[in-house]
Parts: C-alpha cells; structure tokens; sequence
C-alpha cells in the first residue's frame, strides 16, 4: 500500500491549493445514491443494507475515474455497509488497489428512524428531533448512536489511517455523518456545524493532516464528475 498527496478542484472546479509536503490526505468519498437517496430516506446501520442502484453504480465509476485520473492516491479503506463497499470496490478497481475494511466507518444508526424522511420525523417525533439537532449527545430514534460517539469512533478511524499511512494520500469511502464528523473535527467546528454542509451523494472532499494532527480542509463536495453521468 502506497500514498502521496492529491491535488484536486473544488466543488466549484477552481484548483483547489496541494496540501503541504508531508502532510497526509484524507480524500473523502461519500457513496453513490441508493433506492433512498432520492426519496430522502434515512438509511444508517440499523435498517436494511441497500445496494447502490443502477444511478449510484454510475456515480461510483464516475468517482473513481476521476479519481484514477488525479492520481496518487495509495490506499482505499471503506466503510463495511454495502453501499460504500460497491463504490470503493468501483474505486479500487481503477486505482489497482485492494480495499480494505475499517469498521469505525460504518454509518451511524439511527434507531426507529430508519427508514423514514426527516419530513415524516418532524411530524412523528418534533421533540425528540428538536431534541436530537441541539444536543450531540442524544440518541435518533430513542435507542440510535448518539453523534458524540460516531465523533469518537470517527477520531480513532481518522487516528489509525494517519498512523497507517504517513505523508501519503488515502481515500476514505463512507457515510454522510461519518464524512461530515471527519470535516468537522478539521474545522474545529461545534457539533451543530454538521447540519450545516451539503455532501451529496458520491462526492468528493478531502482532508490535509500534518504531523501535528491538525487538519486542514482542502475542498468540501466536489460533484463535477457527475455532471454527465446522471
């Protein structure tokens, strides 16, 4: 397994600026949509595991040639849920490189909510979701994983891949709250910041960690590669 740092273009298709020498990158892949992406159903670790479908497949590839097209990226380390593993394996295949599995990436579970739009919550349960967007510390649906522990989780999986893969470039493939946990812990930014960024469905982002460990956000949601492949 091998890595060096990415340039890549932003969300907006500006350069974005080359991390720092020695630094080690994070390029985050949010996974390609599902039956439910478009419907905006909820879709964490305690629900069914759906596949990608025929429009996430198409997104997958698209990610990854992109991706093969940028170049040096060294590892691919996914999340275990399906959907990510599909889109990573898309990745992997253009990359050459084998994924690996890191469990701490697994998207957060979101109790008796699975399954449901957040438009069908608000109108269900408006306390415990009024409850649940204020306080980090309590759990979706009565009995899901609380956002202060998918942020530990998150840390210790961010912790093992810098320690893992020095100075090198990895893409990391996982979940909209997994991904936007790893962005706000870059930011420094307070809990309530992760309602406050779009990661659509196979996009990009990336991460430039120092050897301090401190982070620093390179671009954020970068969807130019489906631009034709919807």
């Amino acid at each position: 397994m091998r890595i060096d740092s990415v340039p890549g273009r932003g969300a907006a298709g500006a350069d974005a600026p080359a991390a720092r020498p020695g630094s080690t990158t994070l390029v985050l892949l949010r996974h390609g949509e599902t039956a439910l992406t478009p419907q905006g159903r909820i879709s964490g670790s305690g629900g069914s595991d759906p596949a990608l479908s025929e429009t996430g497949l198409r997104q997958a590839e698209a990610a990854a040639r992109r991706l093969a097209e940028r170049g040096g990226v060294r590892a691919v380390v996914s999340s275990p849920l399906r959907r990510a593993q599909q889109t990573a394996e898309a990745a992997g295949r253009h990359l050459g490189l084998e994924v690996q599995v890191d469990e701490g990436l697994v998207e957060a579970d979101f109790g008796a909510w699975e399954g449901l739009t957040f438009a069908e919550v608000r109108e269900r349960h408006p306390d415990d979701l009024a409850a649940w967007r204020a306080s980090p510390d309590v759990a979706p649906g009565g009995t899901g994983e609380t956002f202060s522990a998918v942020a530990r989780r998150s840390a210790l999986a961010r912790d093992r891949l810098l320690a893992r893969y020095p100075g090198q470039t990895v893409l990391v493939v996982s979940h909209v709250g997994v991904l936007r946990t790893l962005l706000r812990l870059a930011l420094g930014a307070p809990a309530a910041s992760l309602f406050r960024m779009e990661l659509s469905a196979a996009s990009l982002s990336a991460v430039a960690h120092d050897g301090d460990g401190s982070g620093s956000v390179r671009f954020l949601n970068d969807t130019s590669h489906l631009e034709d492949h919807h």
